[in-house]
């Protein structure tokens, strides 16, 4: 009896006690695995599936874990700035020696199915890394209201962006009561603390900030 699995996106033709290498399995050497994707079963009888065979599977022993040969692959640019690559690759691999052929019961033999190495663990980190990624956007978006609450929308002023706005919130400056009751000290004080260089005075602040303050 002989069955055709399809595993890591090959299709292999296997009979009892053959060893093959396939691409690399989360397992360790001496486990047991099932390859559950059966495209047919041949015999005395031939069965095709549609894609699969219900309940058919193939069992094997994970004999190793090994590299295969190294392959090179070259990439060389000819225009402009004439680049070249050379890299090596070597494929993980796994053996394995099959010990049964079943055609039912697949679902009760209770053998761990055989999964890819490079699949599993992506599935089971793409949450976490996604929550993670998740946590300083909602951490943002919560701390800016906070910023802002209660205070003038200082954009309003002549010549203020938001990021001047933010320095001047940080500073303590979050009305145009505020901007309107500064002295001549003050507007020195903050004109060497932000970096302004005389623009309250030339873009009128003071006389502005009255004028929205009575508004």
């Amino acid at each position: 009896m002989f069955a055709v699995l399809k595993t890591g996106g090959k299709q292999y033709k296997v009979a009892k006690d053959d060893t093959f290498t396939v691409e690399k399995l989360a397992a360790e050497p001496g486990e047991a695995v099932q390859f559950n994707e059966v495209l047919m079963l041949g015999g005395e009888t031939v069965t095709v599936g549609s894609p699969f065979v219900d309940g058919a599977a193939v069992q094997a022993e994970v004999l190793d874990q090994i590299r295969g040969p190294k392959t090179i692959s070259y990439v060389k640019r000819r225009r402009k700035h004439s680049s070249q690559r050379k890299r090596g690759h070597r494929q993980y691999l796994t053996t394995v020696k099959i010990t049964e052929i079943l055609a039912s019961g697949a679902d009760k033999s209770g053998v761990k199915a055989a999964i890819g190495a490079a699949s599993a663990p992506a599935e089971a980190a793409a949450p976490a890394a996604t929550k993670k990624a998740a946590a300083p956007k909602a951490e943002k978006k919560a701390d800016a209201p906070k910023a802002a609450a209660g205070a003038d929308d200082l954009k309003k002023l002549s010549g203020v962006g938001p990021a001047l706005e933010k320095k001047l919130l940080e500073a303590g400056v979050t009305s145009f009561a505020q901007i309107a009751a500064w002295t001549e000290a003050e507007v020195a004080e903050f004109d060497e603390k932000l970096s302004f260089k005389g623009r309250i005075e030339r873009e009128g602040w003071i006389e502005q900030a009255k004028d929205l303050a009575s508004k």
